[in-house]
């Protein structure tokens, strides 16, 4: 059992004005259309990009002047991220500035501390200050304050409770599946999961490569949720090109025998490509554990699949360094995960979001948390 991501702040993003977030090792975000429960999955992964330098502060999957609260009149916004990496607590924040005269944006101030209170890395107006582990000072230079100058930083041996924080934040899913854009080829292995899931399968083939064994239970885990599944197999076609194919084995009485036949991803329904994907999620990071945060994963997928999908999430959480945070409004979800791990989030009069957890009416009432959700008194 362990919290990867502890404490989410966030101020003067979308409807999340001095926003505080704390998470357990599943949590479930309730509430309305609107809430901010989107917004929450997009900050986290705005700054898992950035982490890993892939986009610059005004890309659209970052935080450019049209994600600043439209009421507020101040420019700046702050990110605080509280992890949990190799066995330490660190605070990450990020403080970016929008100057609408000059029409540019840039990193005002970027730092890491541990667990210990020791800075670990800092930027001030683009002066870079890097710090060993023990807290001595390292070199510092100038830097391009458009980006995230942490994720430029190399690894080292003096550096790896830093190093251990940025892997931590590299490797977090964030994701909402859209079956109909998951594309069943693949030319490249991927480590990280995209914002859709559209590149699942370079991601599968990443993780057969490193732990060819996890394919044996992801495929034992499909059998039971998928009707004359057998087996799914990445096939050569062409010189880097895997398609990833699944096998099915009728059991029709009127057949002789069991007729296998063999699918392409994309000749499957949506909902059986969602639970592809939900199940890999569960079963393709072995022992390492996983940290996803998941945007309405029930959409497509009938209640007896998304059950037993649901036990294993919990499984995994409680015995893998793994966290998972869920967005939903599926009465399934509410009903057993809600009244443990729920938070919801609901706009006050200024139309900020605020987080509360679920009031004691949910255990009290003798009706179940999505039927008091429904009539609007969990709400």
């Amino acid at each position: 059992m362990s919290i990867v991501l502890e404490r989410l702040y966030v101020e003067n993003y979308k409807c999340l004005v001095d926003f505080d977030l704390q998470l357990q090792e599943t949590t479930l975000l309730l509430g309305a259309n609107g809430s901010g429960k989107t917004a929450v999955l997009d900050v986290v992964y705005g700054i898992r990009r950035l982490l890993a330098g892939e986009v610059k502060i005004t890309d659209p999957e970052a935080f450019p002047p049209s994600t600043l609260t439209r009421w507020q009149t101040h420019r700046h916004q702050q990110f605080r991220l509280q992890v949990r990496a190799g066995g330490e607590s660190f605070l990450y924040w990020l403080m970016i500035a929008h100057d609408a005269d000059i029409g540019s944006s840039r990193v005002v101030r970027e730092q890491l501390v541990g667990g210990d209170n020791t800075v670990l890395f800092d930027t001030d107006m683009g002066e870079v200050q890097l710090y060993r582990d023990d807290g001595s000072e390292g070199p510092s230079y100038r830097t391009d304050w458009s980006e995230s100058a942490l994720a430029r930083v190399v690894e080292q041996p003096v550096n790896t409770r830093l190093t251990a924080f940025m892997n931590t934040v590299r490797d977090t899913v964030v994701c909402t599946i859209r079956p109909y854009g998951l594309r069943a080829e693949a030319s490249r292995a991927d480590r990280q999961l995209g914002r859709y899931a559209d590149n699942f399968v370079a991601w599968y083939h990443n993780a057969v490569l490193e732990s060819p064994g996890l394919a044996r239970s992801h495929e034992e885990a499909l059998q039971l949720v998928i009707d004359d599944f057998d087996s799914l197999r990445l096939e050569r076609v062409g010189a880097d090109t895997r398609e990833l194919r699944l096998r099915f084995a009728s059991t029709n009485s009127n057949l002789k025998g069991a007729e296998r036949y063999w699918l392409g991803f994309d000749e499957l329904s949506d909902g059986q490509r969602a639970l592809v994907v939900l199940y890999g999620l569960l079963h393709l990071r072995g022992g390492e554990g996983i940290s996803v945060f998941l945007d309405e994963p029930d959409n497509y997928v009938a209640l007896p699949e998304i059950q037993p999908w649901l036990v294993g999430l919990l499984e995994l959480c409680e015995e893998t360094p793994s966290q998972a945070v869920i967005c939903s409004h599926h009465p399934e979800m509410i009903d057993y995960l809600g009244p443990t791990y729920g938070l919801i989030l609901e706009r006050n009069a200024s139309g900020a979001t605020t987080a509360r957890p679920v009031g004691r009416q949910a255990s009290q009432s003798g009706l179940k948390l999505s039927e008091l959700v429904a009539r609007g008194w969990e709400t």
